[in-house]
C-alpha cells in the first residue's frame, strides 16, 4: 500500500486524483462481486468462491506487505468451505455448513465485542494503572464530579433533542414534497449531509459560528446576520449551555436526511384506500396526517428515533472538533477519550459502562420492536 501510494505521489495532481478514483471503483466493484455470487449455487460459483478466499487474502498480503501464513490459512478455509460446499448441494451437510459459515462471524464478534466489553467492565473496576481492585470508586468519581455530571446532563440533552427535532423535520420535509414536482431534488438537497463526515459537517458549521470582532468583517454567516440586523457578533461556541444546543444542530443537519428518506418510504407505503376513506368521512389533510399516516408509520418513526437516539449517545466527533468538550460541552464519549489520554484508564473504562447501560435499553427496545413487526408480518 506504501509502494501504490509512493507511486501515485510521483504523478500529476490530475493524474493522482484520476489513479485514485479508479482503485476506488475497482475495489468496490471487486467486492460487489464477490456479495452478488456468495448466495449463488452452482460448480462454477463454487470455483469463484474458493479462488476468492485464496486471491483475496493474497492480496491483502502482498499489499500490506504482512506475511505468507494469512493466504496459506485463507487456502485451507477455502478449500472447507469448497468440500462443505459440494457435500451440500443436495441438502446434505446443512448443519455443518451453517456452522461453518456463521463461525466466522461469531468469532469476529466475540474476539470484536464482546471480550473487549468485558476487558472494559473489568478495567472500570480497577485504578487507573488496571493493577488495583477499586471497585465502584471510579462510578464514584464520575456522579460526585461536576463535570462528570454535566457530562451525563449534556449527552442526556443530545439524547432527547436532536432525535426529536431530526425526526419531526424529517418527517415534516417527507409529508410536504410527498409527489410534488422535484421531489428527488428536494430529497437530495437534505439528504447531502449524510454524506459529509461528522467532522466535516463540524469544521463547515464551526465556519457558520465563526466569531470576530465587531470592528472587523464576519466570516462567519450567523454573526453576518446578526451584524445586518444591528446586533453585536456574538461567540456561539462559548456560553454554555446554549453552545451545547449550538452543537447539536449539526447532528441534526446531519440526520434529517436519514429521517426522511426513510419516513418518506413509509409515507409512500401507506394505503390509499384508507386515505380515501378518511376523505370521503370529512377529514382534513392534518386530521388524515394524525389519525391514518402516523400510525401507519408508526414502525419507521420509532425505528428511526431509536437509530438518532443511539447516534446521539456515541456523538464525539462533533464535540471534539468544535470545542473539544471545553467550555461545558463535553459528553460521554469524548470524556471517556479525554480520560483516557491523561492515563485514567478507570475512569475512562467507567464513562464506557456508563454509555453502553445508556445504550442498552434503546437497542433492545429496537430489537423488540423489529421482532414484533415480524410477528405482524
Amino acid at each position: 500500500m506504501t509502494a501504490f501510494f509512493t507511486w501515485v505521489g510521483t504523478m500529476h495532481p490530475i493524474l493522482q486524483a484520476v489513479v485514485v478514483v479508479v482503485a476506488f471503483l475497482a475495489v468496490i466493484g471487486l467486492i460487489l462481486f464477490f456479495v452478488d455470487i456468495a448466495p449463488r449455487s452452482g460448480k462454477i460459483y463454487t470455483w469463484v468462491r474458493l479462488a476468492m478466499c485464496v486471491l483475496v487474502p493474497v492480496v491483502v498480503v502482498v499489499v500490506f506487505n504482512s506475511v505468507w501464513w494469512a493466504a496459506i490459512a485463507a487456502a485451507v478455509i477455502g478449500a472447507i468451505l469448497f468440500l462443505i460446499d459440494f457435500r451440500s448441494r443436495r441438502g446434505k451437510g446443512y448443519f455443518i455448513q451453517l456452522v461453518a459459515f456463521l463461525a466466522p462471524a461469531g468469532i469476529l464478534l466475540l474476539i470484536g465485542l464482546i471480550l473487549p466489553s468485558i476487558q472494559t467492565l473489568v478495567a472500570s473496576l480497577m485504578n487507573s494503572s488496571g493493577k488495583e481492585f477499586v471497585g465502584f470508586e471510579n462510578f464514584v468519581w464520575v456522579f460526585t464530579q461536576p463535570d462528570g455530571i454535566r457530562t451525563i446532563a449534556n449527552t442526556i440533552v443530545w439524547v432527547l433533542v436532536a432525535p426529536t427535532v431530526s425526526t419531526a423535520v424529517g418527517l415534516a420535509y417527507a409529508v410536504f414534497i410527498d409527489k410534488t414536482r422535484g421531489e428527488k431534488i428536494y430529497k437530495v438537497l437534505v439528504f447531502m449531509p449524510m454524506a459529509i463526515s461528522f467532522v466535516g459537517a463540524s469544521i463547515i458549521w464551526k465556519f457558520v459560528y465563526e466569531y470576530r470582532s465587531a470592528e472587523f468583517a464576519q466570516i462567519g454567516i450567523l454573526n453576518q446576520i446578526v451584524v445586518w440586523f444591528g446586533g453585536e457578533p456574538q461567540q456561539w461556541l462559548l456560553g454554555a449551555p446554549w453552545n451545547t444546543f449550538f452543537l447539536i444542530v449539526v447532528l441534526i443537519w446531519v440526520q434529517t436526511g436519514f429521517a426522511m428518506v426513510i419516513l418518506s418510504a413509509a409515507i409512500k407505503g401507506v394505503p390509499i384506500e384508507q386515505l380515501e376513506a378518511a376523505e370521503l368521512d370529512g377529514t382534513n389533510a392534518w386530521q388524515r396526517f394524525r389519525n391514518v399516516t402516523v400510525p401507519a408509520i408508526r414502525p419507521a418513526i420509532i425505528v428511526v428515533l431509536t437509530t438518532i437516539s443511539i447516534a446521539s449517545l456515541k456523538v464525539f466527533d462533533i464535540v471534539r472538533t468544535m470545542t473539544g468538550g471545553n467550555f461545558d460541552t463535553s459528553v460521554i464519549a469524548n470524556e471517556m477519550y479525554t480520560q483516557f489520554t491523561k492515563f485514567e484508564a478507570g475512569r475512562s473504562a467507567a464513562f464506557a459502562v456508563v454509555l453502553f447501560i445508556l445504550v442498552l435499553p434503546i437497542v433492545i427496545y429496537n430489537a423488540r420492536q423489529i421482532s414484533k413487526q415480524k410477528e405482524i408480518r
